[in-house]
């Protein structure tokens, strides 16, 4: 009889146990604590949305002034005064170096810048002295050796190579050259004498025997000159003593 007085106690007591169980997943404990966060939650949220605006306004004004400002005043300043002052020095530079004497710089003499005189000498015996004087504004060269034409002969005076000079013969403007010409044999071994009324002098080029530009006709005196087969010329000479020397 006690045993099942026992077991009649405990089945109540289980029973109770089993309603406080349901009962308190019915309160929604759980919910309860979700509900206690909620609010921590919304406070968090209200100090960021303060914070955003103020700090948008501030960034934005200040950054876009300030760039825009530096950027446009150095670049436009930089640029003109080093164009302009880089220009004007250098081309006055070259012109003022510019050297007259210089090869590049230089002309041919010739007889549209020469003034060209021819004379007989009395020493050495049956020589002539053709003169040249520039007359232009540049330094001009005098290539190798006059070609000298009397009348209308059909040939060329040779030239005097041992009269050949170490450098071309250079005249400033106002400046003289000379030739010297040797018009017959002392001796008389030369043929073909005869008196010429008429002389032309030409010029030679940077090569040998190539067109110098215009010739030139200097008056002889009124007598003519006699030549023969010996007719021989210099080479052009920068003083008159070298030209009769030969």
């Amino acid at each position: 009889m006690r045993i099942r007085r026992t077991s009649r106690l405990l089945v109540p007591a289980v029973a109770a146990l089993a309603a406080l169980s349901l009962t308190a997943c019915e309160n929604g404990t759980g919910t309860e604590d979700e509900g206690a966060s909620a609010p921590a939650s919304s406070v968090t949220a209200q100090p960021r949305g303060t914070d955003k605006p103020t700090t948008g306004s501030d960034t934005g004004t200040g950054t876009g002034t300030g760039t825009g400002t530096s950027t446009g005043s150095g670049s436009g300043s930089a640029a003109k005064p080093a164009g302009g002052t880089s220009a004007k020095p250098g081309a006055g530079t070259v012109t003022e170096d510019k050297d007259p004497n210089a090869p590049e710089n230089r002309v041919l003499c010739n007889g549209s810048n020469m003034k060209v005189t021819a004379q007989p000498v009395p020493r050495p015996l049956n020589h002539m002295l053709i003169t040249v004087t520039n007359t232009g504004s540049k330094v001009c060269d005098l290539t190798y050796y006059p070609v000298l034409r009397f009348d209308e002969m059909q040939w060329a005076p040779a030239a005097a190579e041992a009269t050949k000079p170490q450098a071309v013969t250079t005249l400033s403007p106002g400046e003289s050259g000379y030739a010297g010409v040797l018009l017959s044999a002392a001796d008389g071994s030369g043929d073909g004498g005869t008196t010429a009324k008429k002389l032309t002098v030409a010029f030679q080029g940077r090569t040998p025997n190539s067109d110098g530009g215009a010739s030139a006709t200097p008056p002889l005196p009124a007598g003519g000159v006699y030549y023969d087969s010996s007719l021989t010329v210099t080479y052009w000479q920068q003083s008159m003593d070298d030209a009769l020397a030969w």
